[in-house]
């Protein structure tokens, strides 16, 4: 079994929703002290929770959870990979190591949804995991992904076909993984809304084994209102 979290600085994610949930933090705490009551504590108390719960899903949870995932899927080692919305190359690095003599391609508009965001960032984690030979980056949309048909064995990506703006275009994001994977190829996609369409969307393109669940507790954005669900599928192969 590979480590589950590789080295390098992967940041945290969505880093522009921390300030609304301190200045809640801070305003409890005025309020508990201007009313002399220890009632809004209690809320202070319970936005901290969400707050780690949030905290450990962004730098723990996702590398376990998707450690086993990878593991479970028993690569042989020589795949080529695409991890759709790589960031600062979490689960792409994960990945790389799991394929030895194949290669991992991330590809990203680098956004501000991840702290640090970059290309360099991602390589520099790449390297410091010893796998920047076989991991490659682009910058390029989800919706329009710059490969040949049947160009990957895995198409993988974590908490980011939701970012895209309308249903048509996350349908059309939906559409490019299954076009670039070979036959026999398999997809999954974890995300935090949308997973039922995209569900629906995979039944629909002919995938075969489509389906859906809650990756538990570890992946709990805040907590149990905000869970991650994993849709995965395989492409059929291809018939004579």
């Amino acid at each position: 079994m590979t480590a589950t979290r590789p080295p390098g600085n992967y940041g945290i994610d969505a880093p522009r929703l921390v300030a609304f949930p301190a200045l809640l933090i801070l305003a409890g705490m005025v309020q508990a002290v201007l009313q002399h009551t220890i009632w809004p504590l209690v809320g202070v108390v319970l936005i901290i929770a969400c707050c780690v719960l949030g905290w450990y899903a962004s730098r723990v949870g996702k590398f376990v959870v998707w450690a086993r995932l990878l593991d479970d899927l028993d690569l042989r080692g020589d795949e080529a990979i695409l991890d759709l919305g790589c960031g600062r190359g979490a689960l792409l690095i994960s990945a790389a190591l799991r394929v030895p003599d194949g290669r991992a391609v991330g590809v990203d508009l680098w956004r501000t949804d991840q702290s640090g965001n970059g290309p360099d960032a991602t390589m520099r984690n790449a390297a410091a995991a010893g796998v920047s030979d076989r991991v490659e980056v682009r910058t390029a949309t989800i919706t329009a992904l710059p490969f040949p048909d049947e160009s990957f064995d895995l198409v993988i990506s974590n908490v980011v076909v939701h970012n895209v703006k309308t249903t048509a275009e996350r349908d059309t994001a939906i559409d490019e993984a299954v076009r670039v994977l070979r036959p026999g190829g398999r997809l999954l996609v974890a995300d935090l809304q949308g997973t039922r369409r995209y569900q629906q969307r995979l039944q629909h393109l002919g995938m075969a084994g489509v389906s859906r669940r809650d990756l538990g507790w570890r992946q709990w954005w805040s907590g149990p209102w905000l869970p991650t669900h994993l849709v995965s599928a395989r492409k059929p192969a291809t018939r004579h």
